[in-house]
């Protein structure tokens, strides 16, 4: 509606224009006026309009070899009947001619414009669909960071109990495969949901349950609505890796964490907390928290959203907010 709008006045300016211009050889004003944006209104309603619905570009030429001379001749024979003249006068084939030089120029300034507007369309698409490819392969190198950082650390875990109990090192090598057939399939996907993720979780837990015992403890409260969301693969097993290794594992007796989601019409809000020690070190500045950040800027830029707050009482909350 706007652009129709600024075209209708760029088509009053220019007809107006070309009246002051015609004035100077033909008087009165008024009456170059009334002729000018007769003619100026009818081809622009109906030459504008062809040019909307025929794309086809030798098409369109013949169309306008047609519309043009016929528009012109419309919006004449409007300014006759408010003007009191007539196709017999002796000006009004001049009157056609002059119509037809400007209403010429006014189709091809339309046209030029069009091609204009429709290159830089393009040009943003262009540069649309680049910006939205480097976006995607960030992420994919953002996502693919947490499964090695998550490997190490539990290949570490079963190197150190190889020698002191074999037994339990093969277990959590189990679970270890468990988690792979899974999380590798999901973690590769564009769109999962929060359900997926939170199976991922509890088999990530119960591989840490092997080695921590009844010194890691969790619950996860969350709806069935929410675990419907669309969640991005692997965004939540980081904070809750912080919790562990930073949280649980550093405090005599462990510890319990909680998961739980919130949902309302435009948020999903996660909260993983922990009972551990609480913030102590640089856990806000850590590679896992770090990746999260920086997924969740090219995600959902401003309205994506990580905080870290102690407990009181001890231990650490950390907050994600998404977009729904």
């Amino acid at each position: 509606m706007k652009k129709i709008l600024l075209i209708f006045v760029a088509t009053f300016i220019f007809c107006t224009a070309i009246a002051l211009v015609l004035t100077l050889f033909i008087t009165p004003f008024w009456h170059q006026f009334v002729y000018s944006q007769c003619i100026g209104l009818s081809s622009l309603i109906i030459n504008v309009g062809l040019a909307h619905y025929v794309k086809s570009k030798i098409r369109r030429i013949a169309a306008l070899c047609i519309t043009l001379p016929g528009s012109v001749a419309i919006g004449l024979t409007l300014a006759f009947t408010i003007t009191g003249g007539s196709w017999s006068d002796s000006y009004a084939l001049k009157a056609m001619a002059i119509g037809l030089f400007f209403g010429l120029i006014g189709v091809i300034t339309f046209l030029l414009f069009e091609r204009i507007e429709l290159e830089a369309a393009q040009r943003e698409l262009i540069r649309g669909e680049s910006e939205k490819r480097e976006i995607e392969a960030n992420l994919k190198m953002l996502q693919a960071q947490i499964e090695p950082h998550f490997l190490f650390n539990t290949l570490a875990n079963v190197s150190s109990l190889v020698d002191s109990d074999p037994a339990l090192a093969k277990r959590l090598l189990e679970r270890l495969n468990d988690w792979l057939r899974v999380a590798l399939v999901r973690a590769r996907s564009d769109k999962a949901t929060l359900g997926d993720e939170l199976d991922m979780l509890e088999n990530y837990l119960q591989i840490m349950k092997i080695r921590f015992g009844d010194r890691l403890r969790w619950r996860i409260d969350v709806s069935e609505a929410a675990r419907l969301t669309v969640f991005p693969p692997m965004l939540l097993q980081p904070l809750v890796e912080n919790a562990v290794r930073h949280g649980i594992e550093p405090k005599i007796g462990g510890g319990e964490i909680g998961i739980r989601a919130t949902i309302d019409a435009a948020t999903l809000c996660i909260e993983v907390c922990d009972t551990g020690v609480g913030l102590v070190g640089d856990e806000e500045g850590g590679a896992g928290l770090a990746n999260v950040r920086a997924r969740l800027s090219a995600l959902f830029g401003a309205a994506g959203k990580l905080t870290l707050e102690s407990k009181v009482g001890g231990g650490v909350c950390a907050t994600l907010e998404l977009p729904k």
